[in-house]
């Protein structure tokens, strides 16, 4: 459905259950700064997988992926600046590329619903709600910037819970990086997301917020590298790789 076009949006929902990744392809003379940038920042981060320098596919996160066609909507990025959007890079593509997946917090939302943490932008169709922040990453190479956060709001019993079920996922950003004000992580309006729908935070909850795979494309807004290309915030990689191993320890990248 998503390499023959027909679908280009969110995939929040989709595939419950298994790992769900955010992605970042860069040419090859950025890609070791890049790693490393990853590495460093394991929450923002988690690195599931990269591919050989040239080649579109992932092996080991799922048989014949293309990752010229795979995501639902790519975010084209030259010189830093958003210039594109496409649903298919076949046009773009280099021999120099280098393909960077990392964990998304889709991948945990189906534990959160078995365990009776209903998710509001699920119920609702939306895309997860995101910010930028006041909260550092540590830089490598040309890439710096700060930390992106999705946010869902919980009742103060759903956000304990949920701390304790997305501890068991590293490799999706595992548990949050704050709960309560978001000014304390410099969101000065809470209704007004940087990417993603507005969400709505109703008496007795409190907006919880993880760290979020679109980090690295405010790094590569910093970066400046001659051609990025991300996806669309929201518009994910689906892998074939089971969510729960998203909680056993480093996955083979």
């Amino acid at each position: 459905m998503i390499r023959e076009e027909r679908f280009t949006g969110n995939t929040s929902g989709f595939s419950l259950g298994f790992l769900q990744g955010n992605l970042a392809i860069l040419p090859a003379e950025y890609a070791m700064d890049f790693q490393r940038y990853c590495q460093r920042n394991p929450k923002p981060c988690p690195l599931v997988g990269i591919s050989d320098t040239g080649e579109p596919t992932l092996p080991t996160l799922g048989f014949d992926i293309d990752i010229r066609t795979d995501i639902p909507s790519y975010n084209i990025y030259r010189g830093g600046e958003l210039t594109d959007q496409a649903t298919n890079i076949k046009d773009l593509w280099q021999d120099d590329f280098v393909t960077f997946v990392i964990g998304c917090s889709y991948t945990f939302e189906n534990a959160l619903m078995a365990e009776g943490v209903s998710l509001r932008h699920i119920d609702e169709n939306k895309t997860v709600s995101m910010y930028n922040t006041n909260i550092q990453t540590t830089p490598a190479g040309p890439f710096s910037g700060g930390t992106v956060v999705s946010m869902r709001p919980l009742s103060v019993e759903k956000a304990i819970r949920a701390i304790e079920i997305t501890s068991r996922f590293p490799q999706a950003h595992g548990t949050p990086v704050h709960f309560g004000d978001p000014e304390d992580i410099g969101i000065a309006d809470i209704s007004k997301p940087d990417w993603g729908d507005p969400t709505e935070i109703r008496d007795g909850e409190v907006p919880v917020f993880w760290a979020c795979g679109v980090t690295p494309q405010a790094a590569v807004r910093n970066a400046k590298p001659s051609l990025c290309i991300t996806h669309s915030p929201g518009s994910m990689l689906i892998t074939d790789i089971p969510g729960m191993d998203a909680g056993r320890g480093p996955l083979r990248v």
